[in-house]
């Protein structure tokens, strides 16, 4: 297993975090697993046993059960491991159970430190934006949890761009623990964040921790064209996180993967989770399984080196159109700089 360094900060995390969203899964995270705390154990000690070592919560997921399944799974290994949590969603039905004001974030961060039977958060996340809370105040509050020591590192998770660089700013401005890290989606299927979300966080000095690099099991390799989906399943074109917008380029990118996958022979999963591992700015995937059998093949991908041929057919497979402005910055590229190639550089090489 490989570490990297998690943004500026002086923290190293595996290169696969494991995701536990399936822990309990009760209420809209049924369909993601039904993990007891045996099963959690089980999957902690594959997790440990290959390396890993940051394990990735948030207090939403099955209203907190995650937490607490994950707390006494870990039992007397909780200081031997870095655990993550996050703060945003609604946890309850009243007018100040969500959002990222001080009120609900040192409630929530006391709630989770309870849940998950530790004094101490290592990373404490903002789930989503709350446009509606001032960000002096969101950071302030995250300020005094690294103050009073229940916070060791802060970060953000689905920002827009503008939306870190704001935050990056105000906690310079006003002194305060910046965001070390970023949690985002990104996989073959959708990799948006390419144009401005990676060149910011490369700029800037953010980590980025990649959530459902799989797109939700679509880059399994349990969906082709033209074949019935295993019983049960979704359809493609039902779609939430992400969204599929055209199916026909989603199977392009899944038989690509199928024929890598089969010339080393792999699965398509372990080739799709190596691809976004080697992109630029890239730390750790947060990767969840239902069962060991896929936890096992999912930590394998960490071993995985795509050739550079490989990483240019997945490339090309799955681009997508360069948006404004970027399509007109290749016109004055003489001045571009490190950050602004990683979405040109390929272009200008055409």
């Amino acid at each position: 297993m490989e570490y990297r360094q998690l943004g500026r900060s002086g923290l190293r995390v595996s290169t696969i975090t494991l995701g536990t969203m399936g822990f309990g899964g009760t209420g809209w995270a049924t369909n993601v697993g039904k993990i007891d705390v045996e099963g959690a154990r089980r999957q902690i000690d594959v997790a440990r046993d290959a390396g890993v070592n940051l394990f990735d919560t948030a207090d939403v997921y099955s209203s907190g059960l995650s937490e607490e399944i994950l707390g006494k799974a870990l039992g007397a290994h909780r200081d031997d491991v870095l655990v993550a949590t996050k703060v945003r969603m609604a946890m309850g039905d009243g007018p100040n159970d969500a959002g990222l004001s001080r009120h609900h974030i040192v409630r929530s961060a006391e709630a989770s430190l309870r849940r998950l039977g530790t004094d101490y958060i290592d990373l404490y996340q903002v789930h989503e934006w709350d446009g509606q809370t001032p960000l002096d105040e969101t950071l302030a509050a995250l300020d005094d949890l690294v103050r009073w020591g229940k916070v060791r590192y802060i970060g953000c998770s689905n920002y827009a761009a503008w939306h870190m660089m704001k935050a990056l700013w105000t906690a310079d401005r006003r002194g305060l623990t910046p965001f070390v890290s970023t949690q985002v989606h990104y996989s073959l299927e959708t990799r948006d964040i390419e144009n401005e979300i990676v060149p910011a966080a490369l700029d800037s000095g953010l980590g980025i921790l990649v959530w459902s690099p799989l797109a939700g099991g679509l880059l399994s390799g349990k969906y082709r064209r033209g074949v019935e989906g295993p019983a049960g399943s979704r359809h493609v074109e039902g779609w939430g996180e992400p969204p599929v917008y055209d199916a026909e380029k989603l199977y392009d990118i899944i038989e690509k993967l199928i024929a890598i996958a089969d010339a080393r022979q792999a699965t398509p999963a372990r080739i799709a989770l190596a691809y976004i591992l080697a992109k630029p700015g890239v730390t750790s995937l947060v990767v969840g399984a239902r069962t060991e059998e896929q936890l096992v093949n999912n930590l394998a991908a960490a071993e995985v080196a795509l050739e550079a041929g490989e990483l240019e057919r997945l490339d090309t497979v799955s681009a997508q159109p360069l948006p404004y402005p970027f399509w007109h910055h290749l016109n004055a590229a003489d001045r571009l700089g490190p950050a602004d190639l990683t979405l040109l550089g390929r272009h200008l090489q055409r």
